[in-house]
């Protein structure tokens, strides 16, 4: 007897495969009768009689049913993937011929054209045929810039790299009534804190008296201004930070700055500021002084 997975036995006796037991004892001695050894003597017809015999054997048998029925199902999942493969072995196939008749009609068209016109016509086939490719390139350098981006972003010392710019919020008191708005206009705000270092940006607020905001190139510059800063001392100004307050300024805010060695840095750093806000207020006195002279020569000539 062949190997019982390679039959169908459902096939053979000719019945469904949720056919009950009396369905199957039923074809079974319909189709029994016309291959018994007795009756028909074709050597096919004793084969035919005792796969007759293993199928009614198997299938009226619970448990023997149960393996034989997952062993079908899994011969049978096993033959579609092969067919499906076949389909597209066969695709394959059928795009690499049609790709190989292009190609070749494009040689035949090519042999009629000239030099330039060949040459054209290949840098049109780049185009159409690369542009996927370069796409594809394209995504993968994104994800690959995106993703060393972000590890990088992880990583990086924020001492060392300040990602925002230093920003002050400015405030001062002013009555409603005030149009002046206490003196401080955009030019006189201007002069008072670009002494202390280059100021990209002065917003000073329309809509809400007492208010501005002040954006420095420089972290160390909005350190100063932050810190020395007072603008008229009859209507003084409350400046604090908004965004980009260097990490030293921040771990120093913690109680740990209250110890003697702490309290002696902050000292030192707090006579370099003033010493650098003197010498930035000299040499601003200095180009004033330039300026004056010149405008005086011109006057005088």
């Amino acid at each position: 007897m062949a190997d019982i997975t390679k039959l169908d036995l459902y096939d053979i006796l000719g019945v469904k495969e949720d056919a009950v037991e009396k369905e199957i004892v039923k074809a079974y001695r319909k189709k029994a009768l016309k291959c018994h050894p007795d009756k028909n003597p074709d050597p096919k017809a004793v084969e035919l009689f005792h796969e007759l015999s293993k199928a009614l054997e198997i299938l009226t048998d619970a448990a023997a049913r149960a393996a034989y029925d997952k062993a079908l199902s899994a011969k049978k999942a096993a033959a579609l993937r092969h067919q499906e493969l076949d389909s597209k072995r066969k695709k394959l196939k059928e795009d690499l011929i049609a790709r190989e008749n292009a190609f070749q009609q494009q040689r035949e068209v090519a042999s009629k054209l000239s030099p330039a016109e060949s040459l054209q016509k290949e840098i049109e086939r780049l185009q159409k045929e690369g542009s996927r490719i370069l796409r594809e390139e394209q995504n993968r350098l994104r994800e690959e810039m995106k993703k060393k981006y972000e590890t990088t972003a992880n990583e990086e010392d924020t001492d060392d790299i300040q990602d925002v710019s230093p920003k002050l919020r400015i405030k001062w008191k002013v009555k409603k009534s005030d149009e002046s708005n206490a003196g401080y206009t955009y030019d006189y705000l201007m002069d008072a804190f670009k002494k202390y270092g280059e100021v990209l940006n002065l917003l000073v607020s329309s809509k809400k008296k007492g208010s501005g905001i002040v954006e420095f190139k420089s972290s160390q510059a909005a350190t100063m201004a932050q810190q020395y800063e007072i603008g008229n001392p009859e209507c003084p100004l409350t400046i604090t930070w908004l965004s980009g307050k260097p990490k030293q300024m921040q771990k120093s805010d913690t109680p740990e700055s209250d110890s003697p060695t702490v309290a002696k840095s902050q000292a030192s750093e707090n006579r370099d500021f003033e010493s650098i806000v003197l010498m930035r207020m000299r040499q601003a006195e200095e180009r004033k002084r330039l300026i004056e002279q010149m405008q005086k020569d011109d006057e005088d000539t």
